[in-house]
């Protein structure tokens, strides 16, 4: 897994655990409107729903940050398909909030965008020719 497919994964991780804990202790907080459009009247129908994606988001983001350690301490196979697997799952997760809530479009775009950029960097990086030793010098 390239170096790229490394950054963006981490940051795919960090933008994961960042929202799952607003989702998780912070959705009742008005600054939070333009990003979960939850009214006040809304907060105690939504706790559960939140509580719970907000969790689910920090695992998946936990999840990936293991697959780069791994990928890291060189269990590359097993590091990539956990990246891989999280990252085409928001691919998918993204599409679905635009097409289910469309006045969450921009979240949605992030979600599969980021996650689209992931899996791009993997898959390119992998048909990328591997390096090669020089081959020695015949003097």
């Amino acid at each position: 897994m390239n170096t790229v497919a490394q950054v963006l994964a981490a940051l795919m991780a960090l933008t994961l655990i960042v929202v799952g804990v607003l989702e998780t202790f912070f959705f009742r907080s008005p600054e939070l409107y333009p990003i979960f459009l939850i009214e006040p009247g809304e907060y105690d129908a939504v706790a559960l729903w939140t509580r719970n994606v907000g969790v689910y988001n920090i695992l998946m983001g936990i999840a990936i940050v293991v697959g780069i350690v791994l990928v890291r301490r060189g269990q590359v196979a097993a590091g990539r398909a956990l990246v891989l697997a999280f990252s085409a799952m928001h691919v998918v997760l993204g599409i679905t909030l635009v097409i289910t809530a469309p006045e969450l479009w921009l979240s949605g775009l992030s979600e599969a965008g980021l996650a689209l950029a992931v899996v791009i960097a993997i898959v390119v990086g992998d048909r990328r020719p591997a390096h090669t030793a020089a081959a020695p010098s015949r003097t």
